[in-house]
């Protein structure tokens, strides 16, 4: 999953990074309004956690300009004010959820991982195919009734395969999904990554490696 953090303050739009990225998320961090356009406008991203009070551009027009792009991607708005008023403009503005600080990570985390949900096709919480079990609330694999220890890319890139149901997910789009906007484009880093994950999971190997295309499960 790839998430933009909005937010001003940057001493807890740095520490939300950390903490997402250590859920196995993909994530990109600004601090102002016009930053995050530019980015909407560069990058997908399945979740965009966005403070409302930004500077240079107002989170309300960030949030409308994800709307009248018809972006698939999903809004979470921060807000300092705890008033429902303000809590019922923000979703008529467009936005799919709304969390008033201060707030616990854990309900943000959770939050963010049920609206990335909602960027695809409905898929139970727990995932499951060729005898691998994926839970991304706990972070736990096992693979026929085993636990599989993951580092948080290789549980990224796991996760987005499962996600795929079987089609093909090209190295470009796991670049995208598993890791943020620093990550050089012509590194080996996804080849690296699935070579480890496939002997993490064992014999029979269930990642497939389509020549010229991508990998699937």
């Amino acid at each position: 999953m790839r998430v933009l953090v909005v937010e001003d303050e940057q001493l807890l739009a740095d520490a939300v990074a950390t903490g997402l990225r250590r859920e196995a998320m993909a994530v990109d961090v600004v601090y102002d309004g016009a930053a995050a356009q530019e980015r909407i406008d560069i990058n997908d991203y399945d979740v965009v956690v966005l403070d409302r009070d930004l500077p240079l551009v107002h989170g309300d027009d960030v949030c409308r300009r994800i709307v009248e792009l018809g972006l698939p991607t999903r809004v979470l708005m921060l807000t300092a004010s705890g008033d429902v008023s303000d809590r019922v403009e923000g979703l008529e503005l467009g936005a799919d959820d709304y969390l008033p600080k201060p707030f616990a990570f854990s309900e943000l985390t959770a939050r963010v991982r049920a609206l990335g949900r909602r960027t695809t096709t409905a898929l139970p919480p727990v995932l499951e195919r060729s005898g691998i079990k994926l839970d991304p609330g706990r972070r736990e694999v096992s693979r026929d009734g085993e636990e599989v220890q993951l580092a948080p890319k290789e549980f990224a890139v796991l996760e987005v395969l499962m996600r795929a149901e079987g089609t093909v997910v090209s190295a470009e789009q796991l670049l995208e999904k598993a890791w943020d906007e620093n990550t050089d484009p012509f590194t080996n880093v996804v080849r690296v990554t699935v070579m480890t994950l496939r002997r993490k999971l064992g014999e029979p190997p269930v990642i497939v490696t389509v020549p010229g295309a991508g990998y699937r499960i």
